[in-house]
């Protein structure tokens, strides 16, 4: 039953649809729509733009330089050592 009446909502969606273009394309629309044949043309040859570049006042600031710091990683010289020791106390 549900089936049934999803199937009319989707046909009466459908019919409703096509019955709603029934009006003919108006000549010279094109497919900008609105569809009543008039062209709307704007004209801006009269009109003169007139400005000044606005740029920031003062001097640019250069970022400063970072501090430079050691390397935080250090070679162990014992590292090796340490390990076979380690591996003669397993038992």
């Amino acid at each position: 039953m549900r089936k049934l009446g999803t199937l009319l909502l989707v046909i009466g969606g459908l019919a409703t649809s096509a019955w709603a273009d029934d009006k003919k394309p108006a000549a010279g629309g094109g497919d900008k729509g609105g569809g009543n044949g008039r062209v709307k043309v704007y004209d801006f040859s009269g009109d003169t733009i007139e400005g000044d570049l606005i740029k920031p006042e003062g001097s640019t600031v250069d970022a400063r330089d970072f501090a430079k710091h050691g390397s935080l990683i250090h070679i162990r010289k014992d590292f090796i050592p340490e390990i076979i020791k380690s591996a003669e106390d397993l038992p």
